[in-house]
């Protein structure tokens, strides 16, 4: 199975006590396969650095980079289906071109993507997914 996964949903899954820290368990026990472009990399170094640390985000994403179940892909189009948040447009765009199974987010923005019969892609909510996955 291939996932995307908005920002929103890995910042609070890297803190062991958190509730959402089943997501890291399931992505190290290779339960899917993670999918990420250039620019979800840079917006997770750069979120993960301002909300927990430079030192968080550098291990993060060496863990990403090094694993063998993340699949490394560029989009081969670039689609702007989301209009209110722009820069929400990067994991659309990566989940159209690897044709994921799920694109996990928390964010509303992704709503419109319900009424686009033309591309197929499953949005769910982490807590979805969670259950999705069996955790």
């Amino acid at each position: 199975m291939r996932a995307v996964i908005d920002t929103n949903c890995l910042l609070p899954s890297i803190p062991s006590k958190n509730v959402e820290y089943w997501l890291y368990k399931s992505f190290r026990s290779k339960d899917f396969d993670w999918v990420i472009s250039n620019d979800i990399l840079l917006e997770y170094e750069e979120k993960i650095s301002e909300f927990y640390s430079p030192f968080t985000a550098d291990l993060v994403i060496n863990i990403l980079l090094s694993a063998s179940n993340v699949i490394r892909a560029e989009p081969f189009f670039f689609w702007n289906l989301i209009t209110h948040d722009p820069d929400d447009n990067k994991f659309v765009d990566i989940a159209i071109s690897a044709n994921v199974d799920y694109l996990v987010s928390n964010d509303h923005h992704f709503n419109v993507l319900k009424n686009a019969p033309v591309f197929p892609i499953k949005v769910v909510k982490i807590s979805e997914f969670q259950k999705i996955m069996g955790y």
